[in-house]
């Protein structure tokens, strides 16, 4: 099975294992570098932008991919997420949202287990029980709001950031969206082989469904960020440079789990992905959703 998985990945895993090889080269400022968790960090886009290093070698090049993916977004995603959010309820909608996120359970068992973040990988396994079982298969998130137990995410990105490898240059991927090497490696080429349910469909001929979910996902998270992006867009002098600022802190936050950051939330089209997906027009969004 794991076989065939394998010999689905693309040029694009190759193109992301050699930028990879070149990223770790590049100076960088590691995530990594302190791991103490604070109850609160309140930044501003203003100070993001200035404290951080750009270490973006290839900005001429990100820029461009930058623009055209914005293009896709203007023609593609925008009306799209305009339209669910005003024809579909909003319970439906936080239902389906619950339900997707109950789906990426595994994948974040999986990487708090590598971090060595038992207690929190309790909290995960708990929520998923509770969740397909009481929630109806994950429709309601009865976990939190029944029990108080909140969710939070993983990726194998940030178990390498725990590990101390930094996250190397800023990197636009087409489609996908912002990145950096470490991540692209961890949310591309390791989450898929962690997510059971992922394998198995590609694995039985059920790509559909797999591809169905991965663009229900894209959606689903862009149509709940589509306005505040939007204002981002509108309020920026520099939209490229205050993403990718607000990428990099949205990155550092996580890898901190849960540093409170007063952020717009920023698009992420890195989640659901199996290297079967390199070869669709699928794409989706990661946010940080505002606190």
């Amino acid at each position: 099975m794991i076989l065939k998985k394998l010999k689905s990945i693309t040029w694009p895993v190759a193109l992301l294992m050699a930028v990879l090889a070149f990223g770790l080269a590049v100076p960088e400022i590691s995530f990594a570098a302190s791991m103490e968790e604070t109850d609160s960090v309140h930044v501003t886009l203003a100070q993001a932008s200035g404290e951080e290093a750009v270490n973006d070698p290839l900005e001429s090049l990100n820029r461009s991919i930058f623009e055209v993916n914005e293009g896709l977004q203007d023609v593609l995603l925008r009306p799209i997420a305009k339209f669910y959010n005003a024809n579909v309820n909003l319970t439906v909608r936080q239902g389906i949202s619950n339900f997707l996120d109950n789906l990426s359970s595994p994948v974040i068992f999986a990487n708090d287990l590598l971090q060595g973040e038992f207690e929190r990988a309790l909290t995960t396994f708990g929520r998923a029980i509770i969740n397909t079982t009481i929630g109806i298969v994950g429709f309601a998130d009865v976990a939190a709001s029944e029990l108080g137990i909140e969710r939070h995410g993983e990726d194998f990105g940030q178990t390498l950031a725990v590990y101390g490898m930094g996250e190397g240059f800023y990197l636009v991927l087409p489609i996908f969206g912002p990145s950096s090497p470490r991540d692209a490696i961890g949310k591309f080429v390791i989450d898929p082989y962690l997510d059971p349910l992922g394998l198995w469909l590609g694995n039985t001929d059920r790509q559909n469904i797999e591809y169905t979910l991965t663009g229900a996902k894209g959606l689903d998270e862009y149509a709940g960020i589509v306005d505040e992006l939007n204002q981002v867009k509108k309020t920026s002098v520099d939209y490229y440079a205050a993403v990718r600022s607000l990428y990099r802190q949205k990155r550092k936050t996580e890898i901190n789990n849960g540093s409170i950051l007063e952020l717009p939330p920023i698009p992420d089209l890195s989640y659901g992905i199996t290297p079967e997906d390199f070869d669709q027009p699928l794409a989706g969004f990661n946010p940080l959703a505002p606190q």
